[in-house]
């Protein structure tokens, strides 16, 4: 049992690690026509990896999951072993030649990395210069990307997903739908929609697709509130379960289409070198924070009152849309040092 508890506790530590750790990693390796995509798809694993434990969970006890989850961790240490490291990072600490190894490890034998690697040595010079404390990031010049980073975590969870995910079956409970049915269609639909996601994120880019994603989930929430309306009313109260099994099918896609993975895309993308791991473990503990108060909340929110709850979501939403369209910059096409440069008003 001791164990048992021991692994307990210390399992969301490893997890707010992998949140910020994974993303910033993929995106600071990939090439720029090709980060959103790679990112994105570090979502799309989680994704597919809780939808599987999710039906292998309904067959096995939990002591054989947790064996069955020990053996993804197993093969993650070990692959550790035969990754490269940042060449980003190799360029903070000045070691420019193992940088351009594992740059041309990373891009090719025969792909020409000197423009690259230059331009990484270049700019992360430039930021080197700049002071690198955890106190030093609340400057001016880092407040949008701050701003951007808190904020889209924030959004994210205050949009209602921890809880409309983690409480899922209590809701189609309570709105007289069948819990298995719903939930099972949750975790079937959500790994399509964050395919599409991966597929679009470098086509499409950012913005479009968090506005969408923002909308989607709005009107999803207006839709529930509006369900749970009608559960009061007689001559509505047939049509309730369906509309709130429909409104959390399209929140669920919507979400995951944009709001699911792309704050983390971002996240990656928008902070500076010297800044970065002080930044990356603001937002993520931002994000951990928010998703706390929602869940907490949830339950004595849904005995006041179920509409209003989904209301007060669908608002919070709605505001994302305007916070994406007037702050949040478009970072497809651009390399990580010129988005970090313009954003934090760098000049080389």
């Amino acid at each position: 049992m001791w164990l048992y508890q021991w692994s307990h506790r210390r399992y969301p530590y490893r997890n707010g690690l992998n949140c910020y750790v994974a993303p910033v990693y993929i995106a600071e390796i990939t090439p720029m026509n090709l980060r959103g995509r790679f990112t994105s798809a570090h979502q799309f694993m989680l994704c597919s990896g809780i939808s599987l434990m999710y039906f292998v969970g309904n067959v096995v006890s939990w002591r054989a999951l947790a064996l069955i989850g020990a053996i993804p961790s197993l093969l993650h240490v070990l692959g550790l072993f035969f990754i490269p490291e940042s060449p980003r990072y190799l360029a903070k600490i000045g070691k420019h030649q193992e940088l351009e190894a594992s740059l041309q490890y990373l891009r090719g034998k025969k792909a020409d990395i000197s423009e690259e690697a230059a331009g990484i040595i270049d700019y992360t010079e430039t930021f080197q210069h700049h002071s690198q404390g955890i106190f030093d990031l609340f400057q001016k010049r880092y407040a949008l990307a701050l701003t951007v980073g808190i904020g889209l975590m924030a959004l994210q969870q205050f949009g209602g997903n921890t809880a409309i995910a983690f409480y899922a079956g209590s809701i189609f409970t309570d709105a007289g739908f069948s819990s298995s049915v719903g939930t099972i269609s949750m975790a079937i639909i959500q790994i399509p929609a964050i395919v599409l996601s991966v597929l679009l994120t470098d086509k499409a880019g950012r913005r479009p697709l968090l506005l969408i994603s923002a909308a989607g989930m709005c009107l999803s929430c207006l839709l529930l509130g509006l369900s749970f309306c009608f559960l009061g009313l007689n001559y509505l109260q047939g049509i309730a379960p369906s509309l709130v099994y429909i409104a959390i099918m399209v929140y669920t896609v919507t979400f995951m289409m944009g709001m699911a993975g792309l704050p983390w895309v971002i996240m990656s993308e928008i902070f500076p070198i010297n800044v970065k791991g002080a930044a990356g473990s603001l937002v993520t503990m931002s994000n951990w924070s928010c998703c706390w108060i929602v869940t907490y909340t949830f339950n004595f929110m849904m005995d006041w009152s179920p509409s209003a709850t989904f209301f007060i979501y669908a608002g919070i939403c709605g505001l994302t849309i305007l916070f994406v369209a007037k702050l949040v910059p478009e970072t497809k096409g651009r390399t990580l040092e010129e988005i970090q440069a313009s954003i934090a008003h760098f000049t080389q």
